[in-house]
């Protein structure tokens, strides 16, 4: 089992990225762009970071393709693939890098769905959300990866768990 935090979009809003790693010391960390801060800054040490359309250091990659516990991700800002349309570009994208787990941002509204036995993962912003969900102030992913599940929980501001936004996906391509 591996536990990985998922943010994105804190805009300038550098404690909330300690906060949540402090409080939930995940084994991986990926930032999905728009942190507005320099690719330098210490947070980035251990953490898989790609930029956004309003990250300007020329040094955060617009794509990574690690591979985390076994599984092959791809993380990316999202709006190079028209995210805020449909996943269409992104998916072929992630068909190309053979990808499983996708993590993008851009759009500020969380989201998670299984398509062809590829999970796409938006945690949402962290600091400027969006949709149905800005109520709760920001939010984040904590994503479980086991051998044979993806459990998806979102979380607030205080990396408390939101009851409602839990949701368990089986691996088909595992």
């Amino acid at each position: 089992m591996s536990q990985w935090l998922v943010v994105s979009d804190n805009h300038g809003d550098t404690a909330i990225l300690s906060t949540l790693r402090d409080q939930l010391n995940p084994d991986a960390i990926f930032h999905c762009g728009d942190s507005e801060m320099p690719a330098s800054d210490p947070w980035f040490k251990d953490a898989y970071a790609v930029g956004g359309n309003m990250d300007f250091d020329a040094k955060f990659p617009l794509v990574l393709t690690p591979k985390v516990a076994g599984r092959q991700v791809l993380l990316t800002h999202g709006h190079h693939d028209e995210v805020k349309y449909d996943l269409t570009q992104l998916d072929l994208r992630a068909q190309a890098a053979q990808a499983t787990i996708i993590f993008y941002g851009h759009t500020h509204r969380l989201a998670a769905e299984q398509v062809d036995g590829r999970l796409f993962v938006n945690p949402g912003s962290i600091s400027q959300p969006r949709g149905e969900y800005r109520y709760l102030g920001g939010t984040a992913a904590l994503v479980t990866v086991t051998a044979t599940q993806t459990v998806v929980q979102y979380v607030d501001r205080q990396a408390q768990p939101i009851a409602d936004l839990k949701f368990t996906f089986d691996h088909l391509n595992a």
